[in-house]
């Protein structure tokens, strides 16, 4: 799966413990992918950034790599 690979991707490029980085992919009854985001507790700032901006174009850099793919999916950062 490409988009979850984007995802991993994105949030090891942002952590200082991107081994601790986590991408669980859920599939909801009407299809949609969710993306379950899990990081270092200490990293979590980094991820959501300021306002979460970060966390958004993070969203979008996702939803953006799933429509390419012809499917949908979302991202829910987990502490």
């Amino acid at each position: 799966m490409m988009t979850a690979d984007v995802l991993t991707y994105l949030a090891k490029s942002l952590v200082d413990h991107p081994d601790d980085v986590e991408v669980t992919a859920v599939t909801e009854d009407d299809g949609e992918i969710v993306l379950e985001l899990r990081v270092n507790p200490e990293d979590m700032g980094k991820v959501i950034g300021k306002r979460g901006r970060t966390a958004k174009a993070i969203r979008t850099m996702v939803k953006a790599a799933a429509t390419r793919e012809g499917s949908s999916a979302s991202v829910e950062i987990v502490e």
